[in-house]
């Protein structure tokens, strides 16, 4: 588009409603520009500008399977499609596992990235979430005792809480915390140091629900 004006018609009010008028039109331009739009058509957004989802938890109990089953379809997410992929390269909506040693190792170092795997590395190992926005939530089992204090919408502060990679009846309830608002200071420990396989916890504390300036977390 091409704008031809005289200089001598430029008065200063004209000029004002020019420069208004040109302003117009590039904002316009920038909103439809086609390099905003992810591929598939959806709208990509930076992380900075995300929002961290909110808790979820499933308060009834059953088994592992039923109750995993339920906070999928929850979630909205459905199984990877490949057997190993990043955090940031899983498609949205999905979701995979990894193990207790990595996640911990992710988790302490405020690692940029999680390593999923399709099918579950090990009988306790936690899965995550990749939502449709491509933020993460971290599943796994606390006590009835928690689940109130970590669901609020405006959680005001950090809450300590002990998340185990299955259920128990210590945890017999299954909930996604937000990976964003999690902080760690040590690995998970296994509940029954003798056996390898055994259910692990793992403690950290759950950050409110004010975001925070800056994180290094994958979203």
């Amino acid at each position: 588009m091409t704008v031809q004006v005289s200089r001598k018609a430029l008065t200063v009010p004209a000029l004002h409603l020019f420069s208004a008028y040109l302003l117009c039109f590039v904002l316009a331009s920038v909103s439809s520009d086609p390099l905003v739009l992810a591929q598939g058509g959806k709208v990509e957004v930076l992380p900075m500008q995300k929002a961290a989802p909110v808790a979820v938890a499933i308060e009834t109990t059953g088994t592992e399977a039923e109750l995993r089953r339920q906070m999928r379809g929850a979630n909205g997410v459905v199984e990877l499609h490949s057997s190993t992929t990043r955090f940031s390269q899983a498609p949205t909506g999905s979701f995979g596992f990894i193990a207790p040693q990595f996640l911990g190792l992710a988790l302490t170092m405020q690692s940029p990235d999680l390593a999923m795997e399709r099918v579950s590395p090990a009988a306790n190992a936690y899965e995550i979430h990749k939502l449709a926005d491509g933020s993460g939530l971290l599943v796994g089992f606390m006590g009835k005792d928690l689940v109130p204090k970590v669901t609020p919408q405006d959680r005001p502060k950090n809450i300590r809480v002990s998340l185990y990679s299955s259920p128990s009846d210590q945890a017999p309830f299954i909930v996604a915390l937000p990976l964003v608002k999690l902080m760690v200071d040590r690995m998970p420990t296994r509940i029954n140091p003798k056996q390898p396989d055994s259910p692990v916890v793992l403690e950290m504390d759950l950050q409110g629900t004010a975001n925070r300036k800056s994180t290094n977390i994958a979203q």
